[in-house]
């Protein structure tokens, strides 16, 4: 059977692309299955530092596969739940990732499509890109990619974009925030590099620190335990050997050992 991805390794950074450009990279559960796999792999890979995920093709994702969705017609809701359990199991695989993952849109991306970019931590779109939350037009709705879409786009426009199903463009996506970085088709590949370069010059343990902080502490209250909280994580990271090098390092006017592994 053939993959539905393609993955690659260069150094510390792993690229993921969707590969069924003949579908418009629509997925279906083995595509589901393949994306759990290889980002839980990826997430427990020491070495790797960044992950891209893009896809071959004029789209980046078209949201499910027609037969697959042809299939889920005659599924009982039992089957359906488990369906829908295992598609919410890889969208989670993806965002808790302990490694950042930056998305890199090409073309149109659609329903559940953007619930895979919405579980990047960094988007880059080309211009002329256009994304569509169209459940809603086939009478279901976007509910496995909500806590994520909703987190990304922000609630307001949520609720314009579930209930319309209307297509936005790349430009609105980024005036909303959900999409960091909007540039012209040619130019996309050199800003994602970029961002990649930033990511892994840092330090390896840091990143992944400063990943899980945002995903911790968003949205709590500024409580006694969030002050004692956040207190704790800066008084481990600085007692630890990564940041006890990084001042060192930054106070000696060096590069950090981490830089000189991975020759950045």
């Amino acid at each position: 059977m053939a993959s539905t991805l393609d993955v690659r390794r260069d150094g510390p950074v792993a690229r993921v692309w969707l590969n069924r450009p003949d579908v418009r990279n629509a997925f279906n559960d083995e595509t589901i299955a393949e994306l759990t796999r290889t980002f839980a792999a990826l997430g427990e890979d020491e070495g790797v530092r960044a992950i891209v995920l893009g896809a071959h093709g004029k789209a980046f994702s078209a949201g499910a596969d027609l037969n697959w969705m042809r299939a889920m017609a005659d599924y009982t809701w039992e089957q359906n739940r488990d369906d829908a359990a295992r598609l919410a199991q890889m969208l989670w695989t993806l965002y808790s990732c302990p490694v950042p993952v930056i998305g890199r849109i090409q073309g149109d991306c659609y329903a559940g499509g953007v619930g895979l970019a919405a579980v990047c931590d960094v988007l880059v779109a080309a211009e002329g890109v256009h994304f569509c939350l169209s459940e809603a037009k086939l009478g279901l709705l976007p509910a496995t990619i909500s806590p994520y879409v909703i987190r990304a786009m922000g609630e307001q426009a949520a609720r314009r974009y579930f209930v319309t199903a209307e297509r936005f463009s790349a430009t609105e996506a980024h005036r909303l925030g959900f999409v960091h970085e909007l540039c012209a088709p040619e130019a996309l590949d050199a800003k994602v590099e970029a961002i990649v370069q930033a990511i892994v010059a840092n330090g390896p343990q840091a990143v992944k620190a400063c990943k899980r902080l945002v995903q911790e502490v968003a949205g709590q209250p500024l409580s006694a335990e969030l002050r004692d909280d956040t207190a704790r994580r800066i008084a481990d990271i600085r007692a630890s050997d990564e940041g006890r090098e990084g001042v060192r390092s930054f106070l000696d006017k060096r590069p950090a050992a981490w830089t000189q592994r991975q020759g950045v």
